[in-house]
């Protein structure tokens, strides 16, 4: 298991679109392990693959540590498709690794149903709603090319330019190591 460094603002690979695995192999599952342990070595709480370098559609989850998630199974989703939102939104505070110090207000649908991969290739569909559905939905952004600038109105994202140009020249602390680029 390794910690790998996290790629932040600026980093090309954050707003590439990840590729499908075609098949699962021993270095993915290595790679999802490292992810777990970079992950929860920032105190995150999901993490994408592109977030740390790689550039297959994966991402982990783990809720365990919020307050009523402590019975929460820690999640692997490979070629995840969102199939459906609700209608219903909710309006809630995100961060995110790549954007370190960085928290902003962001409206994403309550529900959401998802289909992917779990480790040993078999096709899962969850439904997953509040939190759970909010963690999906800003890992999926990720394997998209999406950050959370690009979910905000004009007006929010004018008042972080200046805290994104910082992170893009890394003139930030943070209590994880961060890719060089």
């Amino acid at each position: 298991m390794a910690i790998i460094p996290i790629t932040v603002f600026g980093n090309k690979i954050l707003r590439q679109k990840t590729r499908p695995i075609k098949s699962i192999t021993d270095e993915h599952i290595k790679k999802i392990k490292d992810m777990f342990d970079t992950m929860r070595n920032a105190s995150g709480i999901g993490l994408a693959a592109n977030q740390v370098g790689f550039t297959e559609s994966i991402f982990v989850v783990d809720l365990k540590g919020v307050d009523g998630y402590e019975k929460f199974k820690p999640i692997v989703m490979i070629n995840p498709e969102i199939l459906l939102e609700s209608e219903e939104t909710e309006i809630a505070e995100e961060g995110c690794l790549s954007l370190p110090n960085i928290r902003v207000e962001v409206e994403r649908p309550k529900q959401i149903k998802v289909k992917y991969l779990d480790t040993d290739e078999n096709e899962q569909e969850l439904e997953a709603e509040d939190l759970f559905a909010r963690v999906i939905l800003h890992e999926y952004d990720h394997l998209i090319g999406k950050l959370i600038p690009d979910r905000v109105n004009s007006e929010i994202k004018k008042k972080l330019k200046e805290d994104l140009e910082k992170i893009k020249r890394k003139e930030i602390k943070t209590d994880y190591p961060i890719a060089e680029d």
